[in-house]
């Protein structure tokens, strides 16, 4: 019973070493920026974002994406006015952690198993 007495707080301690904060509720809207390593060079990207619209510009150009949210943590981008065959295809996003104003989101081509990760922050 000793035993169990000392390791129990030890065993609560190392299970609270894996357990990441996740307050989706904060990233659902607002103004952000997010930031990516494509082929060794960082890459950011400014949007806005509110439960049915997100307005991003990435290089100069800005378009318009509906949001249409699965659940509270993923949620599927469609461009409004796709320009080509690419852009047509949604994008799954999904937010993996957050802290503060700060998130880690995993994303992909809806279907696609290759996935990418971005940092994103919440400006407002």
């Amino acid at each position: 019973m000793k035993k169990l007495v000392v390791l129990l707080p030890v065993a609560l301690a190392f299970a609270g070493c894996f357990n990441q904060e996740r307050n989706c509720a904060n990233f659902r809207t607002g103004k952000f920026r997010s930031e990516i390593t494509i082929n060794g060079q960082k890459k950011v990207t400014e949007f806005t974002r509110d439960d049915k619209t997100e307005i991003e510009t990435f290089e100069g150009k800005t378009d318009t994406s509906s949001v249409r949210w699965v659940n509270d943590c993923e949620f599927i981008l469609e461009k409004l006015h796709p320009k080509n065959a690419a852009e047509k295809k949604a994008v799954q996003m999904k937010i993996l952690t957050t802290k503060g104003n700060t998130c880690v989101m995993e994303f992909s081509l809806v279907g696609d198993t290759q996935k990418q990760k971005a940092t994103v922050t919440k400006l407002d």
